[in-house]
């Protein structure tokens, strides 16, 4: 398994415990929208602590770019990059990911789960083949909202959020539903890309198939 040790150039926060951030790639580097990598920290009693993060540039960009969910409670690897700078280092290991565009369709992430879609929009966007694709958005609060002006901008009314602890003028609240996703999915012959928590997915996943959805065109992350 190949290692590569790259610095960090930029690290940012873009909401209250989401990191962006900005490192060197590797030359011969290859991943395809949507892929992940194993990443640990080149420090004493860290470089074996791999956590699996989603790359959120896309394979044109000369540096690599990671959008990750910290979790300060758990004292584990997103606590630690919390205290990272820039020019510290980061290890990647195999690029691997279960989701990839196949065409036209249904985004459905619940919070940190849309990181996947970020490169893969992002990469549309830059064909300016964004068309008629659509993401539904799970998160707890607005606040949560990851790239919330990003997404608007680039999918305008197709751009659907649902709240599950906050009651927002203009914001869905409660939990994504069959009744809500028959509300807002006019073509249930497309490609259906889910990616969020396992039970969020495994709830969803049955909800498109009593909505009957072929289980061919729903593409999810494997864990």
């Amino acid at each position: 398994m190949q290692q590569h040790p790259v610095k960090i150039k930029s690290i940012d926060k873009i909401t209250n415990d989401v990191l962006q951030i900005v490192t060197e790639k590797p030359t011969q580097f290859n991943f395809t929208p949507g892929q992940a990598t194993e990443v640990s920290i080149n420090k004493e009693g860290w470089q074996n602590e791999k956590r699996p993060f989603t790359f959120t540039c896309i394979p044109e960009n000369d540096y690599l770019q990671f959008t990750i969910k910290t979790y300060p409670d758990h004292k584990g690897v997103t606590n630690e990059f919390l205290h990272l700078k820039i020019n510290d280092e980061l290890i990647l290991h195999d690029v691997f990911g279960a989701i990839a565009y196949k065409g036209e369709g249904v985004f459905i992430a619940g919070g940190a789960g849309v990181t996947p879609f970020i490169s893969i929009f992002r990469y549309l966007q830059s064909k300016k083949e964004i068309g008629n694709n659509k993401l539904i958005f799970a998160n707890k609060t607005k606040a949560d909202i990851i790239l919330e002006q990003e997404f608007k901008k680039l999918l305008a009314n197709n751009f659907i959020n649902i709240l599950s602890d906050e009651k927002i003028d203009g914001y869905a609240n409660g939990q994504i539903t069959e009744e809500f996703l028959k509300k807002h999915i006019t073509d249930l012959t497309k490609v259906f890309y889910v990616c969020g928590p396992p039970p969020m997915m495994e709830a969803i996943e049955k909800q498109l198939i009593n909505l009957q959805v072929n289980k061919k065109s729903i593409v999810k992350e494997a864990f």
